[in-house]
Order: C-alpha cells, then structure tokens, then sequence
C-alpha cells in the first residue's frame, strides 16, 4: 500500500481495484499463515514480506466458479463500492484473489469441474485450473478487511483482503512457488513470527487485525465486520463495517 509521492502538479489517481489472499493453516494448535517475500527486482516494494495478492483483471468477474461468494461477504464487498456497485466487480475481486495466490504461490484454491465446464478464458493462470480439472471456488473466501493507498501515492490500489484456509487447497505447482516469480521464499509461519519479518507497515496492521479476530473466531462465518483503513480529512483511519 506504500509507494512514492506524486508531483505537486499530477492529480490524484483514483485507487485500482486490487485483493490480496491470507491463507492460513489450522492443522496445528498454532495457526500457521503463508507469505512470500517479494523480489528485489520489483520497483514497488522489493523485499517485503507480503501476502499473494495484486491487481485485478478486467476479465476476472467473467470467470465461472464451482461455488459462489457467500451472500453475506458479496453483500459486504457490494456495500463498500458505492454507485459502482455490481456483482460482476465483487467476483472479480474474489477472483482475483484466488488467481493470485496461483499466480504467486502455485496453489490453486478450486473444486472438480463438473460436466466438462471450463474457464472461459484463455489467461494461462485460469487455463492452468482448466488443465487440472479445476475451477475456482468463491464459497471458500471470507472477507474480512480492505486498505485503501492514501492520496499521494504514485500507485494506488483498493484491496480487499480475503481469509481462506489451506484446506481449501486443490492441487499445488511441484516448484513451491508460482509462474509469475513475483514471490519468492515463501513460508508457513506463526503469527508470531510473520510480525518479526520485514512487512509493509499496512501489511503488520492486517496481520494483527487477522490474527486477533482467529483468537475470537477461529472459524470465521460469512459476514463479519470489515476493518477498513483509509485516509479521511487528511487522517488514515480505522473503520468497522
């Protein structure tokens, strides 16, 4: 969510619609949750630990899914996006999460393909859960918190963050990591230790919110508040919806 300034005389950039996966493993009596440092090659962020997530496509919302969002967490994405509300846009957020998390961690979150259906799409991240008698399965995602860049930025993003569980998990890429090669060293870790890694400061924020909300929840139902933090009146805020 961080990045450099703006010139004075540059307007400012309208967020993109962006999500972001915190897939966490509960097989142990510690909760386990899976990040990846990104490459120092990157311009935005080099070397940070973060969690799969990007930017979405244009396409996602058109991607057929074995499952559906839950209609309270597809009520709660709808809700945030004011006149530009449709459910073609809350798909393509969850969408894009769960492509991401292919896309950066190899792992593809989906169910068997029921009667030869297929992504109707020719982006490889989608024609790789085809190959593999996949597709993507919403009904798995839970919504749980959203960050907007503040103004000033030289990019902007509106993430959703979503919360999955590695149950959830269908099938895995050999390599134990994803095509794009845009994460690398990921890692299973305790909260405890994901706090001690070198975390954007918005990142650390959505941990600690995560984390305390599996202490009081561990398995989160569909419609769960929403922390949101964006900047209001010049201040970044904390909000609950």
């Amino acid at each position: 969510m961080q990045g450099r300034p703006t010139e004075p005389d540059q307007l400012p950039l309208r967020p993109r619609d962006a999500a972001s996966l915190i897939l966490v493993d509960r097989e142990d009596k510690d909760f386990r949750v899976l990040m990846g440092r990104r490459h120092m090659s990157h311009v935005f962020m080099p070397g940070k630990f973060v969690f799969p997530g990007g930017r979405a496509d244009p396409a996602d919302g058109d991607i057929a899914a074995a499952a559906e969002l839950v209609g309270p967490d597809e009520q709660k994405l709808m809700a945030g996006m004011g006149a530009r509300a449709t459910r073609r846009r809350a798909r393509a957020l969850a969408l894009c999460a769960i492509r991401e998390t292919y896309e950066e961690a190899g792992l593809f979150l989906g169910s068997p393909v029921a009667n030869g259906a297929k992504p109707a799409s020719s982006h490889p991240d989608w024609t790789a859960f085809a190959a593999r008698g996949l597709m993507p399965d919403l009904s798995v995602l839970r919504y749980v918190a959203r960050a907007v860049t503040p103004p000033g930025n030289i990019r902007r993003f509106d993430t959703r963050f979503f919360i999955a569980f590695r149950d959830a998990v269908a099938g895995h890429l050999p390599e134990g990591t994803g095509p794009s090669g845009e994460l690398e060293d990921l890692r299973w870790l305790s909260f405890e230790q994901a706090r001690s890694l070198d975390l954007p400061s918005i990142t650390l924020t959505i941990l600690k919110e995560i984390e305390a909300q599996l202490r009081d929840s561990p398995a989160p139902a569909p419609g769960l508040p929403v922390v949101q933090y964006r900047m209001r009146y010049g201040r970044y805020v904390r909000e609950i919806v």
